[in-house]
């Protein structure tokens, strides 16, 4: 049997599900009609493990993992790098410093885009979400240990 790139992305699927549902055991997952704070997480990492088995089921339409070519690993990795390390930071230095710095980080190092432009644009970003989330949908964002 040859392995295939869809053997593999799905089979990733089906870890990074269960492992969502480990994770989250801790919370109450409720009932339909009054659903806990593990509903959400144990519905989508569910509907995460069924994509990947269907992945995985219709992997021979996709190339072998042999063939396939890795040079997109070089804008990948920092990307990748960059988020996990403001998922790291994001409960120290709070949603405002995190955030504009992640965007910042991405469109200067990764993007490689002029500094006043991505400040810019960073920061609108980042205030717009913010008033969104704080203001309309009344959500709590981290402020970390700055204040904001």
């Amino acid at each position: 049997m040859t392995v295939r790139a869809d053997h593999v992305s799905g089979l990733a699927f089906i870890g990074i599900g269960a492992l969502i549902i480990a994770l989250s055991g801790d919370l109450s997952f409720g009932s339909l009609s009054f659903p806990g704070s593990g509903f959400m997480p144990t519905i989508l990492a569910s509907l995460l493990m069924m994509l990947g088995a269907a992945l995985m089921l219709r992997a021979r339409e996709s190339e072998p993992v042999s063939l396939i070519r890795w040079e997109d690993l070089r804008h990948a990795g920092p990307v990748i790098a960059t988020c996990a390390l403001a998922t790291v930071a994001y409960r120290q230095l709070g949603f405002v410093i995190t955030f504009t710095a992640t965007m910042l980080a991405l469109l200067l190092l990764v993007e490689r885009r002029n500094v006043l432009p991505a400040l810019l644009y960073s920061v609108f970003v980042t205030a717009f979400t913010f008033v969104v989330f704080h203001f309309v949908l009344k959500a709590p964002l981290p402020t970390g240990r700055l204040g904001f």
